[in-house]
């Protein structure tokens, strides 16, 4: 293993929360490009193999979360090719309502509007350019 992906590997794992989603990409340098446009997640290490395809990547999820990513092969097919949603991913930001606005500008299909939620939360929810689906919330703040 090359030394700056031993080091960066060594690092992310000093970093792990104890549970992680690994989601799978067909074009997961596409996907680190995309999920860091739309959504403001940061690639934090990536791992290509010989002829320069990313088998594995991790991203950060505003300091406090962790998003694992990989290529399975040519014979994957991701949600948006199923035609179903494998699997919902829910992620607690700060401002919700800008959040939605950086998604949409950057073309992530909007699910879901921003909504005010009876549990207590504003949530809404975009599909990436594969079809999984993310929902982003806040916590209502309770008025006096």
């Amino acid at each position: 293993m090359p030394d700056k992906v031993r080091e960066n590997s060594e690092m992310a794992h000093n970093q792990m929360p104890r549970i992680a989603p690994y989601l799978l990409y067909a074009d997961v340098a596409g996907a680190l490009a995309w999920l860091g446009e739309a959504f403001g997640f940061r690639e934090r290490m990536r791992m290509p193999t010989d002829d320069g395809a990313i088998r594995h990547a991790e991203m950060d999820v505003d300091g406090d979360g962790v998003i694992l990513m990989g290529c399975p092969g040519s014979g994957y097919r991701n949600p948006k090719q199923l035609g179903a949603t494998t699997q919902m991913l829910y992620v607690q930001v700060d401002d919700v309502n800008a959040h939605w606005a950086r998604a949409r500008a950057a073309g992530a299909v909007i699910v879901e509007e921003p909504t005010d939620q009876d549990y207590g939360e504003r949530r809404y929810a975009a599909e990436d350019p594969e079809g999984h689906r993310w929902y982003f919330a806040q916590p209502l703040r309770k008025t006096e």
